[in-house]
């Protein structure tokens, strides 16, 4: 049985409905994913921790943007852990699998025993989303507060989307019987009340064109209903999360059987990055030669690192940046016609 629920369910989302509390949610369990992401980095304890949670939410966000489209995460703070990142592509397609990528930079020297989320100092939680070539990238920006990263979303969400959000999360290293050595599991599940219909022009609401505060969507049963959710969130407990015993629509049925837990098609998520050589080179070609020639080795070769993925890339420097005389193959590149 464990096994069938672990083909199931690792490394899906699936989104749900509570008919009864007008209220949507998902559940997210990352396995090889989460464990694909940390492997390819040493990360201290603290650190991996954080790109384990800011990955669960990348997990549990992420679905809200259209195919093609990605929604990305970054933290930055001025503490030992200065930078968390990760990205969700969505799928190609119907059907096809998301991607998920992560990474952090940090100081190592100035990484203690506090709890991780106040290793990252002071700074900000954004969110922005890329809809794709020809389009302004969204984004959204709220302070770190709160304790814990999903705090932070859930506060983002209610200033920027006015639409009350909780998280219960759960992440750690696995040891399963049997097992040559230990992984990283996570899961987590998103409640967020449903969109309020805007209010048409005169008709009540803000005044504004229909918007809607978030304080004019919990009122009398909707708000009741909300922290009713909450409540039964609340007594979530970590391997529920995790898994893999216990199948993600089992656990709503657990938690929510008597708000009516409607559940739809799961999606399916595995690591992908979006490094390529055609994409540095891209980077690099902002440089001068004289810029190239401080970045070429003393092998003569540039180098360059993808921060998500740890791809190496080498590059002939005579190639690079914009006064490059010859072109990726090596082949001198042609005059262009002033004409």
């Amino acid at each position: 049985m464990t096994k069938i629920n672990q083909i199931a369910w690792d490394d899906t989302v699936l989104p749900f409905q509570l008919d009864r509390s007008g209220v949507r949610g998902r559940v997210a369990r990352l396995d090889g994913v989460l464990n694909h992401v940390l492997t390819r980095h040493d990360y201290p304890a603290p650190v991996a921790a954080l790109v384990a949670e800011v990955a669960l939410l990348a997990a549990l966000i992420g679905p809200t943007v259209k195919l093609r489209w990605k929604l990305s995460i970054q933290v930055r703070g001025n503490g030992a852990i200065r930078t968390l990142a990760a990205d969700y592509y969505a799928p190609a397609e119907e059907g096809g699998p998301a991607r998920i990528r992560g990474w952090a930079s940090f100081d190592a020297e100035r990484l203690d025993e506090r709890p991780p989320f106040e290793q990252i100092g002071e700074g900000y939680f954004a969110i922005l989303i890329d809809q794709g070539a020809g389009n302004l990238p969204y984004q959204g920006i709220t302070p770190l507060a709160g304790g814990s990263l999903s705090a932070c979303a859930g506060t983002y969400f209610a200033q920027s989307e006015q639409l009350p959000t909780s998280f219960a999360l759960s992440y750690g290293e696995n040891r399963m019987p049997g097992d040559a050595g230990a992984s990283w599991r996570a899961g987590g599940i998103m409640l967020q009340t449903l969109p309020a219909q805007p209010a048409a022009p005169g008709e009540g609401g803000s005044g504004q064109g229909g918007l809607i505060e978030a304080a004019d969507i919990l009122q009398g049963a909707e708000s009741e209903d909300w922290s009713r959710a909450n409540h039964l969130l609340s007594t979530v407990e970590t391997l529920e999360l995790i898994g893999p015993t216990l199948a993600p629509t089992d656990l709503l049925v657990r938690l929510f059987h008597e708000e009516a837990p409607r559940v739809f098609d799961p999606q399916r998520v595995e690591f992908g990055c979006s490094c390529s050589a055609e994409r540095v080179r891209g980077t690099l070609s902002i440089y001068s030669a004289k810029d190239i020639a401080h970045m070429t080795t003393p092998e003569g070769q540039v180098t360059a690192d993808c921060q998500f993925c740890g791809a190496h890339y080498e590059f002939d420097p005579a190639s690079l940046g914009f006064e490059a005389t010859v072109d990726a193959e090596g082949l001198p590149l042609q005059a262009r016609d002033a004409g």
